[in-house]
């Protein structure tokens, strides 16, 4: 191989590779673009190329199902370069050689050839490789990285002179707010309007981000929780609707909830992807009476004044990484030791048993974060929340909930795509 088609395949591969690492959801490399090259090492460039997870292998074939859906049959040859990436790598000089041995069911790869004789299949020239169980390792260190460092919320203002984001928290009982700071390094994404799922987050500028959108950070604060400097932002227009269910329809996975707001009938689309809890009644008398200005741990005399009962509720953690039943309060003045940042509701509701559609019924109050959705499709449900009616009593209840669950969003439930 002649040293200039040498450059010119390993700027294609590195390319590849980044491409890989993309579209895994581990990166921002934005790949609609292609490498460039000069025009003679555009003539090496591949004429196929294909990005998937792999469905089968038989010898030297690979099944390939790629991202838009389709299978294309890989045909391996005997100068096809493999190559193997971990999650978060972006340069070929951090990949591995890897042999077809090696490669497995499930791993997701980038293959570079040109098409066979049929016109179907591909004769690969190049493959780089992420193995699944990378994949798996990596989204569970994301997961963590985002419930342990990440804030969210809705945002109050935007100044792009600044690169500064201001966001009202979900706080239960007080109004708080943080000051994001966006730097050049900073990774912005933004939801699809009908979509949950963070891999269908795409890279969008600052600009994007408009006041109501919810939003969570993932970086360091200072030490009174005012402020973020972050490292990842993700954003989106959701909606926010509390009511009466009127009716449930299994069949459709489709609820229809009579929004107290509008006083319009909304019907909502529950996908596997929905996160969908019960409050038990001890846990929404305790947070109606943080709405209405009580203390978590109050004493009864007050827990009466807020319509809860004499027996004193249990207590449902907000600390992330603390999957105990204590606590909204703590031993604060505001139910919290003092100085601690305000409860993310969020997290404590992410340690609630999941629940199922046949468990709403017509005539249940809920909350729920959904979608915008669009004139050809119903809104989707993020998180539907039932168990609320002492909650909808209470002021500024609809504020408190908000998008986000690693079903679809990070900060929340452990549910890997």
């Amino acid at each position: 191989m002649s040293v200039l088609r040498k450059s010119a395949f390993v700027r294609i591969v590195a390319h590849a590779a980044l491409c890989v690492a993309f579209c895994g959801g581990f990166l921002t490399v934005d790949c609609s673009a292609s490498s460039q090259a000069t025009p003679a090492a555009a003539q090496a460039q591949p004429t196929s190329r294909s990005v998937g997870t792999i469905k089968a292998i038989s010898g030297t074939s690979i099944t390939l199902t790629t991202d838009a859906g389709n299978e294309v049959t890989i045909l391996l040859q005997d100068t096809t370069k493999l190559l193997r990436l971990a999650p978060g790598q972006t340069s070929l000089k951090e990949a591995a050689p890897i042999t077809l041995a090696e490669l497995q069911v499930g791993d997701r790869i980038l293959v570079g050839g040109k098409l066979a004789s049929d016109g179907k299949s591909v004769l690969a020239t190049s493959l780089v490789a992420m193995k699944k169980a990378d994949i798996v390792s990596k989204q569970a260190h994301e997961r963590e990285d985002w419930q342990k460092h990440s804030v969210g919320g809705v945002v109050s203002s935007v100044d792009a002179a600044t690169s500064t984001i201001l966001i009202a928290l979900p706080a239960i009982g007080e109004k708080k707010t943080v000051t994001v700071h966006v730097s050049n390094t900073t990774v912005l994404r933004r939801y699809s309007p009908d979509s949950i799922k963070f891999d269908d987050a795409k890279v969008a500028p600052l600009s994007e981000i408009r006041p109501g959108d919810q939003l969570r950070a993932r970086g360091a604060r200072n030490v009174d929780g005012s402020e973020l400097s972050a490292e990842e932002i993700v954003s989106g227009t959701f909606r926010n609707i509390s009511g009466l269910i009127s009716s449930v329809d299994p069949s459709s996975s489709t609820v229809t909830v009579q929004d107290l707001a509008t006083k319009k009938p909304v019907t909502i689309k529950i996908t596997p992807d929905s996160q969908l809890r019960k409050l038990p009644p001890a846990t929404a008398q305790r947070i109606a009476a943080r709405l209405k200005g009580f203390p978590a741990d109050a004493p009864t005399s007050a827990a009466s004044n807020a319509g809860q009962t004499a027996t004193q509720p249990t207590r449902i953690s907000s600390s992330p990484g603390n999957g105990s039943a204590q606590g909204i309060g703590g031993s604060g003045g505001s139910g919290r030791p003092a100085g601690a940042p305000a409860p993310d509701l969020q997290q404590a509701i992410n340690r609630i048993p999941a629940a199922t559609l046949v468990d709403f019924q017509k005539g249940d109050a809920v909350m729920l974060v959904a979608t915008e959705g669009s004139p050809n499709s119903a809104p989707t449900a993020i998180t539907l929340l039932g168990g609320v009616e002492t909650i909808l009593e209470a002021p500024n209840s609809t504020t408190i909930l908000s998008a986000w669950s690693l079903g679809g969003a990070p900060g929340g439930e452990a549910t890997a795509q």
